[in-house]
């Protein structure tokens, strides 16, 4: 009986330090649905600017803008993540070449560290940073559904953890890494779900699973019923068109699956249905530059999103 009210007290303590977590956050979001159209318009969103605030960081700047740390990191390699330059504009991308799926429902795709939320029926879609597996603990690619969703989830800790954590269930709370929502999928113990370390967004960080930032899970969550379909991809490079011009998004091959990135990427362009529209000069560029930022790669040149992106960081 003393082991059940100790466990019960925990648990009230846990939820009321949650809640006054939650109270303290700064960071909110509200949805965003972007609309699209196969295939002429599957460019979403557009580049915003960013004033840099006094003790802000890099991760924080990510955070306001809905991008996680390693959409910042690619675009500003060379600029301090702990002390960027105070009263500084700097552009935040936010815009994205869709994934090439079939384009139902949740898309993961795993090198852009990115989620996308589609509704056909309305021709919109939503879009979220995400973390994912270390390398050692990759996060599954594959298609599978929702078969489970949890409110303040407890954390079933994987035998292999247990001594780590020192218990094998760990209840809600701030420490709970699976933080306030958790929506598990067909592919074992794996799932979609909050964060109790949200810098963790834009990294590889978990044990496989899917982690959202906390303000992104509270608005996905009521969305998605079970029997979602979800599918995982390992797309380093997209294609994608906008007002007649033609984009190409190239990311880091993060968990090092292409033996040769610059051949995988020629075959790419060779089997691209519109590559006689594209640019070699400006194409190579963007598949070196590996900006994770939407390039027009189109000829003739036209404006172009993507050069005055990075020319502004040389300001």
């Amino acid at each position: 009986m003393k082991t059940i009210t100790t466990l019960l007290l925990l648990l009230a303590l846990t939820a009321l330090f949650a809640r006054e977590s939650l109270a303290e956050d700064p960071f909110t979001a509200e949805i965003v649905r972007y609309s699209y159209q196969i295939p002429n318009q599957t460019v979403i969103g557009d580049p915003s600017s960013y004033l840099v605030q006094n003790k802000d960081t890099m991760l924080d700047i990510g955070r306001h803008k809905g991008l996680g740390y390693n959409e910042v990191n690619l675009l500003y390699p060379e600029m301090d993540p702990w002390i960027p330059p105070y009263g500084k504009h700097i552009i935040a991308p936010t815009f994205w070449v869709l994934p090439p799926t079939t384009h139902e429902q949740l898309v993961i795709n795993l090198p852009e560290l990115r989620l996308y939320y589609f509704n056909r029926a309305s021709g919109t879609v939503q879009t979220y940073p995400i973390g994912i597996g270390d390398e050692g603990w990759e996060s599954p690619l594959g298609t599978f559904h929702i078969t489970e969703k949890r409110p303040n989830p407890a954390w079933y800790i994987p035998k292999s953890l247990q001594a780590k954590y020192g218990m094998a269930v760990m209840p809600p709370g701030p420490a709970n890494p699976l933080g306030e929502y958790m929506m598990k999928f067909s592919a074992g113990p794996y799932g979609v779900h909050g964060t109790a370390m949200p810098w963790g967004v834009g990294r590889l960080v978990s044990h496989g699973c899917i982690r959202c930032y906390p303000e992104h899970i509270r608005l996905l969550f009521p969305q998605v019923s079970i029997g979602t379909k979800l599918e995982i991809i390992y797309e380093p490079i997209k294609f994608g068109q906008k007002d007649g011009l033609i984009f190409v998004e190239a990311h880091p091959d993060v968990y090092r699956k292409i033996p040769d990135y610059y051949a995988f990427a020629m075959e790419k362009l060779k089997h691209y249905p519109l590559a006689q529209r594209i640019d070699q000069r400006r194409f190579w560029v963007a598949i070196t530059l590996q900006s994770g930022v939407p390039i027009n790669v189109s000829t003739p040149p036209a404006y172009d999103f993507g050069r005055m992106m990075i020319e502004t960081d040389q300001d």
